[in-house]
């Protein structure tokens, strides 16, 4: 029997690659030899991404979630894959599965087909069988295809649409028929209301060319409703990811330099003991990624992961976002009461990022809770018992904010049990150029670029930099030349970095009138501004003692927006 599956799976013309759980090559079937150029027994036991370059299947196997009519290119070919975790009857990931096929054998079909009754026939299997509504007209705007999917969304039959004008189906908009066949060129984005029911959609449509000549268009649209309530799904999910599921482990951690190996050695050792981690580093070093890291490695992985951002929420809501309250406890509160983030992490892992940013008060509370092992309600005076391990994360002098009273010792004794440090950038640049081809392959699959390497030139401006904003700050920087770069490109060069790259220097100082003055080889507008609000932003945080509420306020600013520029202008506070 396993032969004659395997026969049958050889004689598909899709390209099939099944993985088992560890990544190994399980199957690899004659339609994966041709595109991809190797043998089975070449592959066969293999991990997956040794293999195939930029593979994702490792992805799927660790999110269980489908990647369906995915673009990429492969070798000299371009493919459309379908990625899909492989599940068994108890609910289990077993394995994933990409299969893939050449579209330019799509591309060498269309050449063949030469007028619209031809294209009638060969779509008419495929449409029937899509949740896509889609319908077809030819050169003067006159139905001649649609498919069930049509029918659904629009109440409009064949007898109603073969035959007649494109316009006949429109309640509200111009219709996208008429558009591409006036102007030959294809349109998305367009919203409409259409059918009996006056639905709202999202139309595109495309030109049918044959030979040079327009032939008539093919328009696909989507049930808004049914999108806005997608995204809405999407953002309830991501949210449900963000607070219960470290992404990160160890491996993504890239770099191999002995100071940083050093690091992720220790954050391992941690990993194994229950006992509190206080993560220290300049912004942007990766501190939120080793504590993912060190919960994935621990006994509690498969428990709740609930990060919590002390600086980014109002100190008037922390205390009852971190412990929960009653109801009644205050005006506006929900009915019920409300379940605390540590309530919500009991049996995992909560991850207090920017713990230097609590208040005294909240710090109080917090001594509590590795205290006792209980949070109480705001509220309310019964006890709730919970086991939660703290990571804590930040990137201020708390020894230095002790003296200062802004932190309380007995509270830094609690937290500072495993200290690890997490170096900057610039301690371990050689860890730069493995950074940089990872964030390409990133960027390649998230900006659909096809790029391949970075010059040395450009490599050797990112050596250049000093990288205060650290791998946050590269990987902004990589960000944006993968933007520039155009789509027939596969080298960044030092023209696709920023200007902060392009062998620009820059000194900001004091006048006699203490004001500040920018000196730079740059004339470039925007590398100037850029260069005075950032020294213009460090000036007021020093002023404020690196209080960012205050520093908002000053700048005339929202907090929101301040947290952005430091990101972006890379400004370690």
């Amino acid at each position: 029997m396993r032969k004659d599956i395997q026969k049958i799976l050889d004689s598909t013309h899709d390209a099939m690659i099944v993985v088992d759980t560890n990544s190994i090559i399980t199957l690899f079937n004659k339609s994966a030899e041709r595109l991809t150029g190797m043998k089975s027994d070449e592959v066969l036991g293999k991990r997956v991404d040794e293999v195939i370059e930029n593979t994702r299947l490792p992805i799927i196997l660790k999110t269980g979630v489908s990647e369906l009519n995915q673009k990429q290119p492969l070798n000299d070919i371009t493919i459309i894959t379908n990625r899909m975790p492989v599940i068994d009857d108890d609910g289990e990931i077993i394995g994933a599965i990409a299969v893939f096929r050449d579209i330019t054998e799509m591309i060498e079909l269309a050449e063949r087909i030469t007028n619209l009754n031809q294209i009638r026939e060969t779509l008419e299997a495929t449409f029937n069988a899509t949740q896509d509504a889609i319908s077809v007209v030819d050169a003067d705007g006159i139905g001649v295809l649609i498919n069930p999917a049509y029918t659904r969304m629009t109440g409009y039959t064949e007898s109603d649409i073969i035959g007649i004008d494109c316009t006949f189906d429109l309640a509200e908009g111009e219709s996208v028929h008429k558009e591409v066949l006036r102007t030959g060129k294809a349109v998305k984005g367009k919203k409409l209301k259409v059918g009996l029911n006056k639905k709202e959609v999202i139309a595109e449509a495309a030109p049918i060319i044959d030979k040079g000549v327009l032939k008539g268009s093919v328009a696909i649209i989507h049930d808004l409703t049914e999108i806005n309530e997608i995204y809405k799904q999407l953002d309830q999910a991501k949210q449900i990811i963000r607070n219960l599921e470290a992404k990160y482990t160890f491996e993504d951690i890239i770099g191999s330099s002995e100071i940083l190996m050093n690091a992720i050695e220790k954050a391992k050792i941690a990993a194994e003991t229950p006992a509190t981690v206080i993560i220290r580093g300049e912004s942007g070093t990766g501190k939120e990624l080793f504590a993912h890291a060190i919960h994935n490695a621990s006994n509690r992985k498969y428990s709740q992961f609930v990060r919590v951002n002390c600086a980014a929420i109002n100190e008037n809501l922390l205390e009852s976002e971190l412990f929960g309250y009653e109801e009644g406890a205050f005006t506006g509160a929900s009915k019920g009461g409300k379940v605390g983030l540590f309530e919500k992490a009991n049996g995992g892992t909560i991850f207090l990022d920017e713990i230097g940013e609590l208040s005294l008060n909240t710090q109080a509370k917090l001594l509590r809770v590795l205290q006792e092992k209980e949070i109480v309600r705001v509220g309310g005076n019964k006890p709730i018992s919970i086991d939660v391990r703290i990571i804590s994360a930040t990137n201020v002098d708390l020894e230095n904010a002790i003296l200062e009273k802004k932190f309380r010792q007995d509270l830094y004794y609690r937290l500072n049990v495993v200290p690890i440090n997490i170096p900057s950038l610039r301690q371990h640049k050689s860890d730069i150029p493995a950074l940089v081809k990872h964030l390409i392959n990133k960027y390649n699959q998230e900006y659909g670029r096809n790029v391949s390497n970075i010059s040395q030139a450009a490599l050797q401006s990112i050596f250049n930099h000093e990288w205060p904003g650290n791998v946050r700050e590269l990987e902004n920087f990589i960000g944006r030349a993968m933007i520039n770069i155009k789509m027939h490109e596969n080298l960044i060069t030092v023209s696709h970095l920023p200007a902060v790259l392009q062998n620009v220097t820059e000194e900001v100082r004091l006048t006699s009138g203490n004001e500040l003055e920018i000196m730079t080889t740059s004339l470039n507008l925007e590398s100037c501004t850029e260069a005075f609000e950032k020294a213009h932003i460090a000036k007021v945080l020093e002023m404020n003692q690196n209080n960012r509420e205050y520093t908002a306020r000053e700048l005339g600013i929202s907090l929101r927006t301040l947290y952005y520029k430091l990101k972006k202008l890379g400004i370690n506070d």
